[in-house]
């Protein structure tokens, strides 16, 4: 029975390297289908994301209340699918799941269109969460197996600027098609057309089979990598997210009542993203390399610098500054904290790693975002902004004294 598993191996390596001959560097043509997969599938969500609020007051005439509602069940199960897309990834082929949540994250998009009341569109919606949180952690997997293992590190730095381009492209062109056809169904239209895009795309992906399919024990599960080796890193992530949740949500409001610049939110996301990309292309050669640690630290010292100075100065040099150094800070840390976390993973938890990674990153997002809205309805903007500095700082402190120290005696082990 071994001699016949053996066999069965060999034979299904020998088929999968056949297949995947493309996969020989890091620019093949299966990498580039898995960026643009995930740059169209991304496209399709930030394309409506903005305009959702105001479609749901004007059609179905919700309270603010009630939106914010609505839109919350959306968070709730993109961050319970997450876990186990990652275990799922781990335990089964990759490529057919990817297939089939990109399509029912399509068939949200028709739901949006078919949806008569706020009942059934508040369902559709919160529905999208789960193929949502599926193919992001899916999509990212499988940059890990259309790229040599020597280039993984820095295919993971490139990947995030597709997510980059998206958030950054797609909500002007969603405003600006609303704007043009004054129709909400146009709209759902054209993201269930990207998303449909999306399939076309990944159906072309060539991937051989991760090693999961090979070992005869189970990989190791989301709640037991988190508690072994994963707390700290998505208590990192957890705390990036909060200060970008609370950065994102309150940065208009607070630019136009407390510095008064009415017209330098989007030029500050606009450097914010710049910052994001030039430091992702920048920071190529340090993760090929393998210096995880350097590029954390670099990331978290850039960022605490920018949250500080947006924190302390009321002037137009630093505000957007501040948006640089944080893109640049956040472009660093995200793919070394995911870096480190896939190494301490090992081959048969890399979907397990990643989930983790992308749900702290999410949970953080919410908590931020509504830690911030306390604070600033008792304490004010300043207060609010001036907690957030701190709280990234201490994020630095507990990297450089506790974590970093830690990474390095579990990487010895792994």
């Amino acid at each position: 029975m071994d001699i016949f598993w053996d066999y069965t191996i060999m034979i299904k390596k020998i088929k999968s390297d056949a297949s995947c001959s493309e996969a020989v560097g890091l620019w093949n043509g299966n990498y580039l289908r898995v960026l643009c997969t995930n740059f169209l599938s991304s496209f399709a969500f930030f394309l409506v994301a903005p305009l959702l609020s105001l479609y749901l007051s004007e059609t179905f005439h919700a309270s603010k209340d009630l939106i914010g509602l609505a839109l919350s069940g959306y968070t709730i199960t993109l961050l319970l699918a997450r876990p186990l897309a990652g275990g799922l990834a781990d335990r089964f082929p990759r490529k057919p799941m990817l297939l089939l949540c990109l399509f029912c994250f399509l068939l949200c998009f028709g739901g949006y269109l078919l949806a008569a009341s706020l009942l059934s569109f508040v369902l559709v919606r919160t529905l999208q969460g789960i193929p949502s949180g599926g193919f992001t952690v899916i999509n990212n997997t499988m940059v890990l197996d259309v790229v040599a293992p020597a280039r993984r590190n820095e295919a993971i730095g490139y990947y995030g600027i597709s997510s980059n381009l998206s958030m950054a492209i797609a909500p002007m062109m969603g405003v600006w098609l609303y704007a043009t056809t004054q129709s909400y169904a146009s709209l759902f239209w054209t993201a269930l057309a990207v998303a449909g895009l999306s399939i076309f795309v990944a159906a072309g992906i060539r991937a051989k089979p991760h090693i999961a399919f090979e070992r005869k024990d189970p990989p190791e599960g989301f709640c037991s990598f988190l508690w072994r080796r994963g707390f700290l890193f998505g208590l990192h992530m957890l705390v990036l997210g909060c200060c970008y949740g609370a950065l994102c949500n309150y940065l208009a409001v607070y630019s136009v009542e407390l510095l008064h610049f009415s017209h330098g939110t989007g030029i500050f996301f606009l450097l914010l993203s710049l910052g994001l990309i030039c430091s992702r292309l920048q920071g190529a050669n340090a993760l090929r390399a393998g210096r995880f640690i350097r590029h954390a630290s670099e990331g978290l010292v850039l960022s605490s610098i920018g949250y500080g100075l947006f924190v302390l100065s009321s002037n137009l040099f630093c505000y957007f500054g501040a948006a640089l150094l944080i893109g640049f800070g956040n472009g660093r840390l995200w793919p070394a904290f995911q870096n480190m976390s896939l190494h301490l993973a090992g081959e048969s938890a890399q979907g397990t790693a990643i989930s983790l990674i992308l749900s702290a990153w999410s949970l953080g997002i919410g908590l931020g975002t509504f830690i911030a809205g306390l604070l600033v309805e008792f304490q004010g903007y300043g207060c609010m902004f001036g907690v957030v500095a701190v709280l990234h700082l201490l994020g630095g402190i507990l990297f450089f004294f506790r974590t970093r120290k830690l990474y390095k005696l579990w990487a010895m082990q792994a």
